[in-house]
């Protein structure tokens, strides 16, 4: 069973808003308890962390940026008159 588009925007928003900084604050406090490594060393921890974050979430953020698949029809601007000639 695949989610729909809505509901995933809504979890991707819950996944960006809260869990995240959860996720920020947790990796930053599980690094702060070990001893001080080098400069590249943590960096190279942090990059890692960064990129793991989002691996299981993949499927919950492909293709959000995108216009709705199960929209009515193309998505056309609104305009209230006629365009200014420039």
């Amino acid at each position: 069973m695949s989610l729909s588009y809505r509901a995933r925007r809504r979890w991707a928003l819950v996944i960006l808003l809260i869990g995240l900084p959860v996720y920020v604050v947790a990796a930053v406090t599980l690094v702060g308890l070990i001893e001080r490594p080098t400069v590249l060393v943590e960096l190279a921890i942090y990059v890692g962390l960064g990129f793991a974050w989002a691996l299981p979430f993949r499927f919950i953020f492909r293709g959000i940026g995108q216009a709705d698949p199960d929209a009515a029809g193309p998505v056309t601007e609104k305009t209230d008159g006629p365009s200014p000639s420039v």
